[in-house]
């Protein structure tokens, strides 16, 4: 199954995220109509959202942080970023053959 807010490319898995910050809790949602919504609890000041971001990525995704990339969307909701050999997949991704994760399961 390929959705157009994910694809993956080789073992790296490139995501479309909605970023809500200053919520209460981090929170991956699945997407309805459109790409995934992550709620953080940073507030988007200096760069503080990203690097919660890429921090709670990392986590969802059982990877080191510096496998987390923003590609685009520094300054706005709407992002990319590149997951490098992702070991872990929260609901609505779908494994690839070459990824391998070797933990697929939900996470909140």
């Amino acid at each position: 199954m390929i959705d157009s807010w994910y694809r993956w490319d080789g073992a790296d898995l490139i995501v479309q995220v909605r970023v809500q910050p200053r919520a209460s809790a981090d929170e991956w949602l699945e997407p309805v109509d459109g790409p995934a919504r992550v709620r953080i609890t940073a507030p988007p000041v200096d760069g503080k959202a990203n690097a919660h971001l890429r921090k709670f990525l990392a986590s969802l995704f059982d990877v080191a942080q510096s496998q987390v990339v923003l590609l685009t969307g520094e300054t706005g909701r709407d992002k990319r970023l590149r997951v490098v050999v992702p070991r872990r997949l929260p609901p609505g991704i779908q494994p690839c053959a070459a990824a391998q994760p070797t933990q697929v399961g939900k996470i909140r």
